[in-house]
């Protein structure tokens, strides 16, 4: 397969612009497998020409194509393929933009494009598109970071404009689950997730004396009543699993969802505690057990009734822990290392290193 005569043709390195200059060391130095010919010619299919009868890139297209692959790829990392893909699909890229082309990859007869693509609120997703060795009869799935992903229609004459747009409107649909979410991170006590991510759709909130509410707002009824479940002390917590049993009935989908919360549980939820003034014993609460103090117990021996005596040195991120939950976890965890007494691992929370003596209870 020939590439367009002004393409194969390039005029010599002292005359050659940047960009083409590295398509064609890229040509040159990429004899790596190349995919099947059925795969070129669904893919060159596409553009609905041979690809040796592609006409001249114009000035504007030559510029865009050429300057993306000038900033994305490292001549003598890619197959010859990769910038066949690009050039198969420079229109469809175009009607798009290119300025909204995070990255692109292939192996093994599966090709992934990745786009940018911004919500109502300003909002920056990353959309992964995965073309099959059958594209286009066989349709494109997609990964993103959302609760849940749409159904994608498609039919043999869809280009990849029709997915991305698609995308958007499931992001206009999902655009009240996040308001909900950043609702409850501003106005409520969220101790976890501490860095929350667009897909999730749980909240663990404090309220106070050690007792916890673990929610889960579902993202295509979010103003509806979320599942609760209940953390911390039974004596504790039984008014509040009492209250919301008799009152779940009052939820109003019309009002908002930490009023809803209260007006439920008959129950002040605290405020998020402001960064320079944390208290420290809500400091001091373990990041796997959930409890300032550990139960006295003889097995527990000398930290019986302990309270937290390790802190995650990330300043970011700070969580506390009873070196007896910590070392319990990382012997749960296969990545865990051990060198001689002690064990090495990742923070729970911010995966930053950690380490914890082994110690006999």
């Amino acid at each position: 397969m020939e590439l367009p005569a002004t393409l194969s043709s390039a005029p010599a390195r002292s005359q050659a612009p940047a960009g083409e200059e590295a398509y064609t060391d890229a040509r040159q130095n990429a004899q790596a497998a190349r995919r099947p010919a059925a795969f070129y010619s669904s893919v060159f299919a596409q553009v609905r020409q041979p690809l040796d009868e592609m006409p001249a890139p114009t000035e504007a297209t030559r510029g865009s194509f050429f300057a993306f692959l000038y900033s994305h790829v490292r001549i003598g990392d890619i197959a010859f393929f990769f910038i066949s893909l690009l050039w198969a699909f420079r229109v469809q890229i175009e009607e798009i933009g290119w300025e909204r082309v995070v990255s692109a990859a292939g192996d093994d007869g599966v090709s992934c494009l990745t786009f940018r693509v911004v919500d109502e609120q300003g909002r920056v997703h990353l959309l992964e598109i995965t073309l099959p060795m059958g594209y286009p009869a066989s349709p494109p799935s997609i990964t993103a970071e959302v609760p849940y992903l749409p159904k994608i229609q498609w039919s043999k004459s869809s280009r990849l404009k029709d997915v991305i747009c698609q995308f958007q409107e499931h992001l206009k649909i999902l655009q009240e689950f996040w308001s909900i979410m950043d609702e409850i991170d501003k106005v409520l006590w969220v101790v976890d997730p501490t860095k929350s991510a667009y897909a999730m759709s749980h909240r663990r909130l404090a309220l106070g004396d050690d007792c916890y509410i673990l929610l889960h707002v579902d993202p295509r009824k979010p103003s509806s009543l979320p599942e609760c479940r209940f953390l911390g002390a039974d004596e504790k917590l039984d008014r509040l699993i009492m209250n919301w049993r008799k009152n779940r009935r009052r939820w109003d989908t019309k009002k908002k969802f930490h009023e809803n919360l209260a007006c439920v549980l008959d129950f002040a939820l605290p405020a998020p505690p402001s960064v320079n003034n944390v208290k420290e014993d809500e400091k001091a609460d373990c990041g796997i057990c959930y409890a300032k103090h550990l139960p006295v117990d003889d097995e527990l021996g000398a930290h019986s009734g302990c309270a937290t005596n390790y802190t995650c040195e990330n300043p970011s991120c700070s969580r506390a822990f009873h070196s007896v939950c910590l070392r319990d976890w990382l012997r749960s965890i296969t990545t865990t290392r051990q060198s001689f007494d002690v064990l090495f691992g990742n923070c729970p929370y911010c995966s930053d290193p950690v380490a914890v003596k082994v110690t006999n209870r």
